[in-house]
């Protein structure tokens, strides 16, 4: 008799897996300000480090070491590997932290949240279309800033073979498919902190609370992995693979450290998304 209630209790017609499309949910998301603005903020970095350079002049050697920084200037591959490398360990988890831990939170802040489950809109659909965009808009971020920092390098330095600190150089065709790879694995890396943002923004009805723990948490993960007493320990941390990326501009491409970070990054993601499901599956929506 139960099922037979529920059953009738269904409006005809009603399919869950077509409640909040997800171009519906993307569109809403673009067309929130703290969206606009942080794209404005990735495409006006490179604009940013070319006005560094055009007034510091070159990068200068440290302890007469060469470094991908101190090789920016020679091509626009090399201006944006340099526009990911000052960027990734910070400025691209805030993104991340931002499109993950806002999107939950935002809609129990303005007290929208029950009235999207009173649609109906299931809730794990309601969440599975939110981590869906939040994700895009995440890879969508990472994909911006190297782009235009590609476009405004070869403006300024102009189209050329990716030149290696250590000697030689990429060709063009190998410099573009080896940046593809780096961006693929920065976000595979950041994934992490995707999975802690969303799971605290189901925990809270403070956007910035979720966003700021996320980001909170990095920091101290990059600090934990500068303790090398922690010895081998540190291989447990995600921050300890975030620049495994610079294996992919050597003249021999190397993966280990990639698969290492991918893989560390990917399990705690996991766990985090199923805590944020699980939680708030039992949850009490008040607001």
């Amino acid at each position: 008799m139960s099922t037979l209630t529920e059953r009738a209790a269904v409006a005809s017609g009603y399919r869950a897996a077509r409640t909040l499309p997800l171009r519906v949910e993307l569109v809403r998301q673009l067309k929130r300000r703290r969206t606009l603005v942080m794209g404005g903020i990735l495409a006006a970095l490179p604009v940013v480090l070319l006005i560094a350079f055009a007034i510091g002049g070159q990068p200068g050697r440290q302890n007469g070491q060469v470094t991908l920084l101190d090789t920016a200037t020679a091509s626009g591959a090399n201006f944006a590997a340099v526009n990911l490398f000052v960027s990734a360990g910070f400025l691209l988890v805030i993104p991340v932290a931002l499109f993950c831990g806002d999107t939950v939170a935002s809609e129990a802040s303005w007290s929208s949240l029950r009235y999207l489950l009173a649609a109906p809109v299931p809730r794990a659909r309601l969440l599975w279309s939110k981590l869906v965009v939040a994700l895009g808009l995440s890879l969508a971020a990472m994909v911006l800033l190297p782009l235009v920092a590609l476009a405004v390098g070869t403006v300024a330095y102009g189209w050329g073979p990716l030149q290696i600190p250590t000697g030689g150089a990429l060709d063009t065709t190998t410099a573009t498919q080896r940046l593809a790879v780096v961006i693929v694995y920065i976000f595979l890396s950041q994934l992490v902190t995707a999975g802690l943002a969303f799971w605290l923004s189901t925990k809270t009805d403070a956007p910035l609370g979720a966003v700021g723990g996320a980001v909170g948490l990095t920091i101290v993960g990059n600090v934990l992995d500068q303790v090398t007493a922690l010895g081998d320990w540190r291989d447990f941390l995600p921050a300890h693979w975030q620049y495994a990326w610079a294996d992919a501009v050597q003249p021999h491409l190397e993966w280990s450290g990639m698969i290492q970070g991918t893989a560390v990054s990917i399990t705690y993601a996991l766990v985090l998304f199923a805590l944020a499901f699980r939680g708030f599956a039992r949850k009490d929506i008040v607001s």
